[in-house]
This record gives structure tokens, sequence and C-alpha cells, in this order.
């Protein structure tokens, strides 16, 4: 088959993904404590310390104000307390903290141990996607119910299954291994958004999880689309012109263009969210890197500490200067290997290669241009970050088109910190226009 990709910049990057894209997906061991994070919107909390909970049971509703999710309670035990703690990325959260009471799991009422046909009506779909709490599971976490309500009409539905980040192969697992599942999944969706356009993008280096969701998809509408492996596949912008042709304007989102792009992990949810009536209380997570003798794909319950899977991963805390959260791309480095795993958590890295995770030599930029030869989003990310330094931010409104990828700190033979500078912009004009 053809396979497709962007036009403008991007880069070949070191994939690293031979260390567990053969590791089967495994049941993580589940702690006695988990601190379960309540998102970056404050959710409405529904239970009080020394409170009783089932696994699956609502700790906390939605939020009054902003965007949010219904967060459940991942195992059978007692609420010890309400706290902030920090999360993987660095942000304090508001958590709730329960103390495992049962090695078994008792479910809340209404969660099913046998698939059952959910309903034809999309309204009461996306009802039982915003009562499962499904947030995007490839990063973002924006909250799926609000996604799939899109303002204007749309014709056609992505399915990302590009995952382009080195090391992590979470998403390759899952479409391996519960192809069906997820292809339920997207036809739920499929339903809500009433499209007849459906693709999964996949890029090649995928074989295997190509082969696994072209049988799954065999006697639907849905396509499975051979992408090139080139970094950033797995932006959705990116992928949206990779195999429609559509270009998302400056500015605009994909419904603009009459697309809507959902993970494969987000499709699983949902099909799980309607087959089982089972909310969103675990999900897969690589832990991987060349400080991990056993790197895995593990099925992890929300709210386990990070320290806790990479020392079940027989890690080499020796030499490693930074664990990464996400991918060595766009992810970034951790403050508290004690802050817990949350619903858009897909990896963490463990390196001791210093060519990803070890801070080098900043040297000034030689006006190469790579950064702009390279950067998919076109932008000229060295003039960028010189102005973002310098303090300038007026006129510099296009810095919001960055996705950051980090494919300019990639090539940038200065190893320059381009994406840190625009990440500081960004935030410095998104603080201006909030204050407007």
């Amino acid at each position: 088959r053809e396979k497709r990709t962007f036009h403008l910049g991007g880069a070949h990057v070191k994939e690293f993904k031979e260390l567990t894209a053969s590791k089967p997906i495994k049941r993580a061991p589940i702690p006695d404590t988990l601190i379960v994070p309540l998102g970056r919107h404050d959710a409405k909390i529904l239970v009080k310390p020394g409170q009783e909970v089932k696994t699956g049971q609502l700790i906390a509703d939605l939020p009054p104000k902003g965007l949010g999710a219904k967060v459940h309670s991942p195992v059978t035990g007692k609420v010890m307390m309400v706290k902030k703690v920090i999360s993987v990325i660095g942000t304090w959260v508001n958590a709730v903290v329960i103390k495992r009471t049962s090695e078994e799991d008792v479910w809340a009422d209404g969660i099913l141990q046998e698939p059952q046909e959910p309903p034809d009506d999309p309204k009461a779909l996306l009802e039982m996607i915003k009562d499962a709490g499904i947030v995007g599971m490839g990063g973002a976490g924006f909250p799926t119910h609000i996604k799939l309500s899109p303002p204007v009409k749309v014709d056609t539905l992505i399915i990302n299954g590009a995952e382009c980040e080195p090391f992590l192969t979470a998403d390759h697992r899952l479409m391996v291994e519960r192809a069906d599942g997820i292809v339920k999944g997207i036809q739920v969706i499929q339903k809500i958004l009433g499209v007849k356009n459906v693709y999964v993008g996949i890029e090649d280096n995928k074989p295997d999880a190509i082969e696994a969701m072209g049988k799954a998809t065999e006697g639907t509408d849905i396509k499975v689309v051979p992408l090139e492996t080139k970094y950033p596949q797995g932006s959705e912008k990116h992928l949206i012109y990779a195999i429609t042709g559509r270009m998302v304007p400056s500015g605009k989102l994909p419904f603009h263009v009459g697309v809507v792009v959902q993970n494969v992990a987000t499709a699983y949810a949902i099909y799980e969210a309607t087959y089982f009536r089972k909310p969103l209380i675990e999900r897969v997570v690589t832990i991987t890197g060349t400080a991990v003798n056993e790197p895995s794909n593990l099925l992890v319950r929300i709210g386990t500490p990070v320290k806790f899977l990479l020392e079940h991963c027989k890690w080499e805390p020796e030499g490693v200067s930074k664990v990464v959260a996400g991918g060595p791309m766009m992810g970034r480095a951790m403050i508290d290997l004690e802050a817990p795993v949350g619903k858009a958590c897909n990896g963490f890295i463990a390196n001791l290669d210093p060519d990803w995770v070890v801070s080098r030599t900043i040297g000034p930029c030689i006006n190469c241009a790579r950064c702009v030869n390279h950067c998919p989003m076109g932008l000229a990310p060295t003039w960028l970050a010189r102005h973002i330094k310098a303090g300038i931010i007026e006129g510099m409104e296009n810095v919001l088109d960055c996705i950051e990828c980090g494919t300019c700190v990639y090539v940038c033979p200065a190893n320059r910190p381009l994406l840190q500078f625009i990440r500081v912009g960004k935030m410095k004009l998104w603080e201006k226009m909030r204050k407007k």
C-alpha cells in the first residue's frame, strides 16, 4: 500500500522501540496506596477521609468551571486524604489518596464482567463516555465527551495509531493484542459523530499492528492507512494532512476542516466504557530505557507512583540524571518520582544514553537554519527563541502555532534549548491574552 506522510519538515529520529515492541502487555502489580490525580481543573470531590470506596466508584465529579473529566477509584479501599501533589509533568494537582483494603476488586454497581451491546442512541453513548471519565490518552488529556461534541458538522474520523515518539510502544501493543476492542470503540465514535470516512493511521515501523488492525477492520468501512515513519507523524495537524490532504489553518482546530482525531487507546477505553460500563481506571504504559533491566508494556492502575513501576521493572537509578514522562521529544523531565500515573500518561523513560536525556553543552547559534528546514509547522525556531529570550513577545503570536514537537532541538548542532524558550513565550502570550 502507498505510504503517506506530511509535506513540510520533520525528521527521522532514532527509535529505540525494539526495547519493548515485542513485549506483550502484562498487568502491573497494584501498590498498597494509590494517589489518584484529579486533573488540571479542580474536580468536585465526592469522598471524605475514612470513606470506603469500591473499584470504579465515582470519587470526583466534573468541575463547576473549565474543562475536566470525572474521576473514579482505581481500587477497593479507604480514602486516606485529599492533598496537593506534583504531577508527572511538574504541576501541582489535587489528588485523592486511597489505601487498598482488599486484594480482590469489589466492583462498583453497574460495571459488567461480560460485554453487553451498547445502546444505538448517540446521545446515550456520549453520556456513557462522559460518565466513564475518558480523556485523550495520547498525551493531551482533553475530555473526550467534549471533543466528540464539535460545534460544527464533521465528515471524517481519524484514529491515531502513529505513536511516532521514540521508545514508546503502548499503543503499538494495544493494536496488536486488542484490535477487535479498538475497532468496536471506533464504531461507537463513528455512530456518535455520524461520519462515513474513518481512517486508522499507523506508521510503517509497526507492520504487525497494521496487519492486526487490517484483519479486525475487515467487513467494515474503516480504512487502515500505512504512514511513512517520520517524526512528528502523530501530530494531529500532520496526521490530517497525510491522510486527507486537508490543512488546518493557523489558530484553528481539526473540526474546522471537518475532522475529529482520537488516539487508539482512547478508542479502546470507549469500547470498555460502552460494552462493560467500565470507567477509565487503568491504562497501558511503557516503562523503558537503557537503565531499565526489564523494559515492559504494563496495564497500570491510575494513581500508581512512577517509582513503583520503575522498581517493578528492575531499573538501576545510578547514572540516570532524568526520568522522562512521555517520549524523549515532547516529554518532560520528572521532578518527583512518587508522582502518580495519570490518564494521559503513556510511558516513562529512564535512560543512560547521553544523546537523549543528559544535559549537553549549549553553544551559540551558528545560523545553520536546520531548525527552520526541519520545523513541521514552517516556523523559524531560532528567531522565535532569540526574541523570547530578549523578552520580546509583541508581534510573536505565530509562536502559538508551535506544536512543541522538539524537532528543532533534536536537529540543532549547537544543542540550543529552542523548545524551552518557545514554551516560555507561549505561556507569556497566553497570560497576556487572558488578561485582555
